[in-house]
């Protein structure tokens, strides 16, 4: 598919939005969902409150600029390292987390108001396949930071991009993995991770929404 130098500026535009979107409306949501406990609570959970909807439809929407940013990072990249793995990386990043939102997470710790606390004993199917798709949109991130990193560095001015990248790749891990261990603030970790992650793709695809402009 060949995408135009219009076509790909408006694309990347879609991927500054996506996940800045997701950022925003997230952490909104997260204080002010009745019930809801930001501090301990996965942002996952949101989907299954009142407003769930909400939580849902931004999933979607963000994980899919985010996607089509990916398409217009392809054509802005068009040679050397890094320039087919970043996209898809970040393209499948983008997928996957549209699919998780799609797939209702599990009820867990005390969310909605009611359920039991810790974390689900019996996860159905579907929950089973949000944490899946989740899983895969995590793991791909930091990869795309890593390898975004790569292509940084070999740029003669790329050194403070190429060393953010790299820490942003350690730094959201960190966070992740340590959301998972029973923690009265693993909601807070989570969204650290949720917010290095969203604000790293946000300023790659500025980057090369500017240089697509200039071209």
């Amino acid at each position: 598919m060949v995408i135009s130098r219009k076509v790909a500026v408006w694309l990347l535009t879609g991927g500054v939005i996506g996940p800045i979107l997701f950022a925003v409306v997230f952490l909104v949501l997260g204080w002010t969902m009745p019930g809801y406990d930001p501090m301990r609570m996965y942002l996952s959970y949101l989907s299954r409150g009142d407003g769930g909807w909400v939580a849902i439809a931004t999933t979607v929407v963000g994980s899919l600029l985010t996607a089509g940013g990916a398409l217009g990072l392809r054509r802005a990249m068009r040679t050397g390292p890094g320039s087919r793995w970043g996209p898809i990386l970040i393209g499948l990043a983008g997928v996957s987390l549209a699919l998780s939102g799609m797939l209702l997470a599990e009820p867990g710790r005390g969310y909605p108001p009611g359920t039991p606390l810790g974390p689900p004993k019996h996860p159905s199917f579907v929950g089973a396949l949000h944490d899946s798709a989740a899983g895969v949109a995590f793991v791909s991130l930091p990869a795309a930071m890593l390898v975004m990193g790569r292509r940084f560095a070999k740029e003669g001015a790329g050194g403070l991009w190429a060393a953010y990248s790299s820490l942003s790749a350690v730094a959201t891990v960190t966070f992740l993995v340590a959301s998972f261990y029973p923690t009265d603030v693993l909601g807070v970790l989570e969204r650290i991770a949720l917010l290095l992650a969203a604000g790293w793709v946000a300023l790659v695809m500025w980057r090369f929404r500017r240089e697509a402009t200039r071209a």
